[in-house]
């Protein structure tokens, strides 16, 4: 059975803050990592992303601007996650009622999902990202704690209204 969001409200401004929270941490997160390891510069990261939709080539090419859009893109992507939580939490009452570990479950399949499948797909290429081990353990740890939980946290309190 559906379920209604607590308050009266539709709880998409906690969808939003948790989508938000969960892009930030995780751009944080990748630009930090890449900076310290190799000395990759923020804007570098962004255009990465751009990179999925434009290419690799043409990403660089773009400099600032493709970084704008690079940072816009995951940001979108950060709430469309949110969002679809929240969507089939409605529905699917475990997934708000314990927020922390199916949080950090639903981190862990977006992290295989964006890996092995979308990144792969994109005009990226490659294999879903740098092999490096740390990177690798790091990145799969922030999906679950800093992407799932955020985002599960936000739906809970959107649909029980705290």
């Amino acid at each position: 059975m559906p379920v209604t969001t607590g308050s009266g409200g539709s709880g998409w401004p906690y969808v939003l803050a948790g989508g938000v929270a969960a892009g930030a941490i995780d751009i944080i997160y990748a630009c930090a990592y890449w900076k310290l390891k190799a000395g990759v510069p923020a804007q570098r990261i962004l255009q990465s992303v751009a990179a999925g939709l434009l290419g690799r080539s043409a990403s660089i090419q773009g400099g600032l601007r493709t970084a704008i859009l690079g940072l816009a893109l995951h940001f979108f992507i950060a709430l469309t996650m949110a969002a679809v939580y929240f969507v089939v939490a409605r529905r699917w009452a475990l997934l708000w009622q314990r927020p922390i570990p199916m949080g950090a479950l639903y981190g862990l399949w977006l992290y295989i999902a964006m890996r092995f499948i979308v990144v792969p797909l994109s005009k990226a290429g490659g294999g879903g990202g740098s092999a490096d081990t740390l990177w690798v353990v790091l990145s799969v740890i922030v999906h679950m704690v800093g992407i799932g939980v955020p985002i599960a946290l936000a739906t809970s309190y959107a649909i029980k209204g705290r």
